[in-house]
């Protein structure tokens, strides 16, 4: 048993030991394509999703040198007809590529460093094979010498395209690296399956990708693989129920995530490494900024590309905004557009991809809150302004100055007019939300909600400890303001929300779409029937 040549499984025994949602139903589908012209898999997954529970897993599944009988006998793969043809018949060839890097060696050494150390473990392991300086020879050798070929697993596979501190030229010889180790004449006889994870997806060189010969399962198009990248909702009910916590709250916090399967059927999965720490803590909260990445979305956010602060705007204002993923380069430098931006934070995780309507979102509170705390230090001159006038549209509401509401609602609306077809009450809300994007440093907004003899449109219910008073807000693209504050009263729309901060005040938006001036119009009472202001 070595460090990198048949690691065994106590790294996958001791994630047994904690609790353990069984993912082990991916192993069939690496399974499926040992020895097989799909036998190069590259599973691309955001950081936190499992990565290494899952390399784990395929070690302690693959690895010759240990009997693993007792760690899968029980799980989901031991049903499977594969399952006894594949367990501990393979030699595993194990990196981690983030164990690679640091005093050690640089990433410019990263090649050499992982071909010395690799060479090392095969001598102490396989002492009788013929000596070699060559890794492909020495893991040839290991073949013939033994009748097993090798399964290899590499995790954080991306790390050298990824790392702030990486080069054009360290990317290029890690590429050529992992292309010399892979090129086909030698793969077919040394390696029976490789599974590759990272957080992107191979670096395009060109035209055509500088590993070509790995099949690619990315976040956009995970395939079959879609089932093991995060928490299914059945597998969060089943956690919920175990340690006693709201399953809703869990949905809202971290689902969101929407995949698609080998037939195009779209999946909803939720953030594993958020779910189980708010299970484990009982704390709804962000947990993404625990992560050790190396990066930061407010690194990419305030880059100078045309309408990339324009799209971060309606993202945290909770709107869908289209975005063309296909030239992104898989890479943290080559940007040429806003779409290659947004493609990257889809890839970190910050945003959920909808394949029908090629638009993006952010998935859920966790993000959104995460946005909400971004979206102060963005460095866009336009954006820095329509933070400041969110703001103050929130002040002017509580303050019941509705000319400045309406004439703020009006100035976003002649901004959107293009995009947004604003000839209905669903148009007028998507400008409304915009205009209060920053909503969320004093309130929790919820749309449609049950109260009395209808749903309220949109209601603002203040964060706890927060003096600011609760917001209902009906809005009607068509008719007066006294017609919509009249339809609060009468479906008694307060009732839901009253005792949370002070009495709710009443707000009225609407919009005549016959109207060529394209006037706005507000006007907000409290509970108690008075007017704020005229």
């Amino acid at each position: 048993m070595g460090f990198y040549i048949n690691p065994g499984n106590e790294n996958f025994r001791q994630i047994l030991n904690d609790y353990y949602v069984d993912k082990s139903g991916l192993i069939s589908v690496i399974n499926g394509t040992l020895e097989t012209g799909k036998r190069l898999s590259l599973v691309s997954r955001p950081r936190r999703f499992g990565k290494s529970y899952a390399a784990n897993m395929l070690e302690a599944y693959y690895d010759c040198s240990c009997d693993s009988h007792a760690l899968f006998d029980a799980l989901e793969i031991s049903k499977d007809e594969s399952y006894e043809k594949h367990l501990n018949k393979y030699h595993v060839l194990y990196l981690d590529i983030a164990g690679f890097i640091g005093p050690s060696a640089s990433l410019g050494e990263l090649p050499e460093y992982i071909t010395e150390r690799v060479m090392i473990d095969i001598e102490r392991s396989f002492p009788d094979i013929k000596k070699s300086t060559d890794l492909r020879e020495a893991l040839s050798s290991v073949v013939d010498a033994t009748g097993r070929k090798l399964v290899a697993i590499i995790d954080e596979w991306d790390i050298p395209v990824r790392d702030s501190d990486s080069t054009p030229k360290i990317q290029k010889e890690y590429l050529e690296f992992l292309r010399s180790l892979f090129k086909s004449e030698i793969t077919k006889k040394v390696f029976a399956g490789v599974y590759m994870t990272g957080i992107l997806p191979v670096k395009k060189d060109g035209s055509h990708s500088a590993i070509s010969e790995f099949n690619e399962y990315s976040i956009l198009d995970p395939e079959d693989f879609a089932r093991y990248v995060g928490f299914l909702e059945e597998e969060v009910h089943t956690i919920c129920n175990i340690k006693d916590v709201s399953f809703e709250k869990m949905r809202n916090w971290y689902n969101g995530y929407t995949l698609y399967l080998e037939d195009d059927e779209p999946i909803s999965v939720y953030n594993p490494n958020s779910v189980i720490k708010a299970s484990y803590r009982g704390k709804f909260k962000s947990y993404w900024e625990q992560s050790t990445a190396v990066y930061s979305a407010l690194d990419y956010i305030n880059m100078d590309f045309d309408a990339l602060g324009d799209a971060v705007e309606k993202l945290t204002a909770g709107l869908d905004v289209p975005v063309k993923t296909q030239r992104f380069k898989n890479d943290l430098v080559s940007f040429e557009s806003a779409d290659d931006v947004l493609t990257l934070l889809i890839h970190f995780g910050y945003f959920t991809y909808d394949r029908e309507k090629q638009t993006i979102r952010i998935p859920n509170y966790e993000i959104q809150t995460e946005f909400g705390d971004m979206i102060h230090k963005v460095s866009h001159k336009e954006t820095m302004e329509r933070v400041k006038e969110s703001e103050q549209l929130l002040l002017d509401m509580i303050a019941g100055d509705t000319d400045a509401v309406a004439a703020n609602i009006q100035k976003v609306h002649m901004k959107e007019s293009t995009p947004i077809w604003y000839n209905d009450e669903q148009a007028l809300r998507a400008v409304v939300k915009l205009a209060f994007f920053t909503y969320r440093d004093h309130y929790v907004k919820i749309e449609e909600l049950p109260s009395g003899t209808g749903y309220v449109d949109m209601a603002f219910v203040p964060k706890k400890y927060d003096p600011s008073p609760a917001l209902i807000i009906e809005l009607k693209a068509g008719g007066t303001p006294e017609e919509a504050i009249e339809q609060i009263r009468s479906r008694n729309y307060a009732s839901t929300i009253e005792g949370l901060g002070s009495k709710p005040l009443l707000v009225a938006i609407t919009y005549d779409k016959d109207d060529k001036t394209k006037q706005h119009h507000c006007r907000i009472e409290d509970s108690c029937k008075s007017v704020v202001t005229k």
